[in-house]
């Protein structure tokens, strides 16, 4: 089952069933008008939702054209966004690009942060930011929505909450997080708002490719048009989704809607860091991974972070090339804030 949310006008927009191919879609009112809705009530909905996407499946319900530029996040807004970061390898390069050491126990004991939930992008919607001086970098991720996660939820039980699957733009301003981090506090300015792939999907949709704790499909981004990276999804991920939702809810609980990213996935090469695709490799999933090989490999880095009028494109397709979430596809462009009358 594959569920978007459309714009109405509304913060919250309105809940629709997308069909398997993601051509059409049909309004899931009468079950949940909202995603964080249905969520609330998942046990319940479910049913309900099921029983529309496989009218819509049949034909039995028209539908209306589904357009991905109409799309807001599946969650406009949730009351959680928690992003870990299971892929060890990308931690690695990022942290000796800021020449600081990475602690062995980053090898068993997840990394996460809480970002802001309440201002999430549409897949289409432009990837706004005041100056280009930032650093500005995509992350293509993976994440899970779950329903509600007692605290101290062993990894097995956070397994049984995972409700749906998503695709992530998790935007960082790398040039500002070196100095936000120097202040012992975490992110803040250095991650603005997080884009989400079109619709967001029960696990059965990716068949054998779910194993309950790992997606097994490649993750293929795109800038301008090139291929810039392609790594398997469950390919060194040291920390798979169970054991991310069970570290979110080590001291808390986690509420219905709560979404747990994985970190920019990344791959390995011969036990290196990596190369890029028309290399050989399996390229990358940000910008910063590159600028780090080539500063190992060369002394210095030669890409640059983003500029305005970029265009990003985030996906992932089954084996037989139809796309599971529909694409991630933004322009990166600059920010005028509003005049203060």
């Amino acid at each position: 089952m594959k569920l978007a949310t459309l714009r109405d006008g509304s913060r919250d927009g309105r809940l629709v069933v997308v069909s398997a191919d993601l051509t059409r879609c049909t309004p899931a009112g009468t079950v949940a008008g909202t995603l964080q809705a249905a969520l609330d009530n998942w046990a319940a909905a479910e049913p309900g939702l099921r029983k529309i996407a496989e009218e819509l499946g049949l034909g039995i319900v028209a539908g209306e054209p589904f357009d991905p530029a109409d799309c807001m996040a599946p969650l406009p807004r949730a009351y959680q966004w928690a992003d870990g970061s299971a892929y060890v390898n990308h931690v690695e390069l990022v942290r000796k690009a800021r020449r600081a050491e990475m602690p062995e126990t980053f090898w068993t004991d997840p990394l996460m942060y809480q970002g802001g939930s309440d201002s999430f992008i549409g897949p289409r919607d432009p990837v706004l930011v005041a100056d280009e001086s930032y650093g500005i970098d995509m992350e293509a991720e993976i994440a899970v929505i779950v329903d509600d996660v007692p605290m101290g939820a062993s990894p097995d039980l956070a397994a049984s909450r995972i409700r749906l699957i998503m695709l992530v733009n998790d935007v960082s301003l790398r040039n500002l997080i070196p100095a936000e981090l120097a202040k012992g506090f975490g992110f803040f300015h250095a991650k603005p708002s997080t884009a989400f792939s079109p619709a967001a999907v029960t696990p059965d949709e990716l068949g054998d490719a779910w194993d309950g704790r790992k997606v097994s499909l490649p993750l293929e981004t795109w800038l301008n048009g090139d291929l810039f990276g392609k790594p398997a999804a469950d390919v060194d991920m040291t920390f798979d989704f169970a054991t991310l939702v069970a570290h979110a809810a080590k001291t808390r609980p986690l509420c219905a809607g709560t979404i747990v990213g994985s970190g920019t996935v990344s791959n390995k090469l011969d036990g290196g860091p990596g190369k890029p695709v028309n290399e050989g490799g399996a390229g990358y999933s940000c910008v910063a991974e590159i600028r780090m090989v080539e500063t190992i490999n060369d002394g210095a880095p030669t890409t640059e972070f983003l500029r305005f009028g970029d265009q990003v494109k985030i996906e992932m397709k089954d084996e037989k090339g139809q796309s599971i979430f529909g694409a991630i596809d933004q322009k990166i462009a600059k920010y005028s804030a509003p005049d203060a009358n």
